[in-house]
């Protein structure tokens, strides 16, 4: 009797042990579904590893991950992301790096790998042409107001234009995608200069024509007299143009200054007088009116050859008087000279003005083949990318402008490199009335290139 006395005492017990541990397990269960900082705690120590390089996330497969139309990792819940992130890193006990992404092995394409939001590490100048259906931005037969007519491919004898279906991805870096009206609101009260050769008119150009859409807009305003750019007598054009966008209150203006010198004719009387080009002083335009600026882009390099300046009748000054130095003979380091020389200038007039953004332009390519532009040099070609599609060098082409910028707080806009690729969107033997004999290989048809240059601008301001 005893015996079955302790064997029931001992089949209870049992049983309330079970029944302690079924309630214990219940309430676990309950609490784990309630308390969303148990799961992400587990899902912080299964989905985060610390390689030597810094976090990486692995995305499993049931992740609160989804993949957007771009390829990019969007995020489905930023608080549980955030709160797994902050488990990870106490796990760890090491320090995070200024951003964290996310990949998958569906991610083929590096290129437009998502850094720091600020692209800090980005070298614009380094990536890639790759084809796009979104370009271009306008239409060729459009834009008639700002587009001069002998740079508007699509009016001239020429029945290819796959040049104009490209952008350049930067690696390692992002780019948004343009839309003129968020960049006007972007540039609200805002002044933009261009103050260049032929080639800095043609980067204008594209400008107005992206910002307006290469609609005629009849609202925008122009304000050239604002800036003395009135054409003189008897001139083929003035010195520049300034148009402003009402809405935004967005000015964009082009000043012409082909040497970034300051030209002052030697007899103000005399209209055949030559003229002082003074290699030490930035051009009067830009010295009266860069204080009303915010974002400024200088370039120069074409007219640096001994035709151009028996042409214009330009004879070089520097301390204001004529040139005595046989270094600065070779037309090479007069360039080199001036372009350190308004650099320099500028630089020293950033501190007074910390809201202006000052970029100096690297050079654009010319494509001449078998000749110059008088004497029979070509560019023949309309296949894109025939000598390559990718920038792989950190360094710039222009090394001029490249020394001239470094130590400064003038930005580089380095676009040589990735426009030499880009032989086949000169304008070459088309024009409006074509010349026998003579391509311009130097120009670009536009929409084209300098839009480009305009996307990286417009990035880094």
């Amino acid at each position: 009797m005893m015996k079955v006395c302790n064997f029931l005492i001992l089949k209870g017990t049992h049983v309330s042990i079970a029944l302690l541990t079924l309630g214990f397990v219940s309430v676990m269960l309950w609490a784990w579904e309630k308390n969303p900082f148990l799961t992400t705690l587990l899902l912080a120590q299964q989905s985060f590893r610390l390689p030597s390089s810094g976090f990486l996330v692995d995305v499993p497969s049931n992740s609160s991950f989804s993949r957007s139309p771009k390829g990019h990792i969007e995020e489905a819940s930023k608080s549980t992301f955030t709160k797994e992130k902050n488990r990870a890193e106490e796990h760890h006990d090491a320090s995070p790096p200024t951003s964290i992404t996310a990949f998958t092995s569906e991610d083929k394409d590096n290129y437009a790998e998502e850094l720091s939001s600020e692209n800090a590490d980005c070298n614009y100048a380094k990536g890639r042409w790759v084809a796009d259906s979104r370009r271009p931005f306008y239409s060729g037969f459009g834009c008639k107001r700002w587009l001069s007519g002998m740079w508007a491919c699509r009016l001239t004898q020429r029945t290819d234009f796959s040049f104009e279906g490209y952008r350049w991805q930067p690696k390692n870096c992002k780019i948004s995608e343009f839309e003129r009206s968020a960049f006007l609101r972007s540039m609200q009260d805002k002044t933009i200069a261009f103050v260049g050769d032929s080639l800095g008119r043609q980067q204008f150009q594209s400008m107005m024509c992206m910002a307006s859409g290469g609609e005629q807009s009849p609202e925008v305003e122009d304000a050239a007299s604002e800036y003395g750019l009135v054409k003189p007598r008897g001139a083929k054009r003035p010195d520049g143009w300034v148009y402003r966008f009402p809405d935004t209150n967005t000015t964009i203006l082009y000043y012409w200054s082909a040497s970034l010198s300051d030209l002052v004719p030697i007899n103000s009387t005399d209209p055949a007088s030559d003229v002082a080009m003074h290699l030490d002083r930035p051009p009067g335009f830009l010295r009266r009116f860069f204080h009303r600026f915010d974002v400024l882009v200088l370039n120069t390099g074409h007219h640096w050859n001994r035709g151009k300046l028996a042409a214009n009748r330009w004879v070089m000054h520097v301390n204001g008087k004529p040139n005595e130095s046989k270094e600065l003979e070779d037309l090479r380091n007069a360039k080199n000279f001036t372009v350190h020389s308004i650099v320099r200038w500028l630089d020293a007039q950033l501190p007074s003005h910390p809201r202006l953004k000052a970029f100096f332009r690297t050079i654009s390519p010319r494509h001449f083949r078998n000749g110059d532009w008088n004497t029979g040099g070509t560019c023949n070609n309309s296949i894109p990318l025939t000598g390559g599609s990718e920038v792989l060098q950190d360094e710039s082409s222009d090394k001029v402008v490249e020394n001239a910028v470094r130590g400064t707080k003038v930005k580089i806009l380095d676009i040589t490199a990735l426009s030499e690729l880009r032989d086949e969107a000169h304008m070459s033997d088309s024009s409006i009335r074509p010349t026998q004999g003579i391509n311009d290989c130097l120009h670009w048809c536009l929409p084209g290139v300098p839009d480009t240059w305009n996307e990286l601008l417009i990035e880094q301001i």
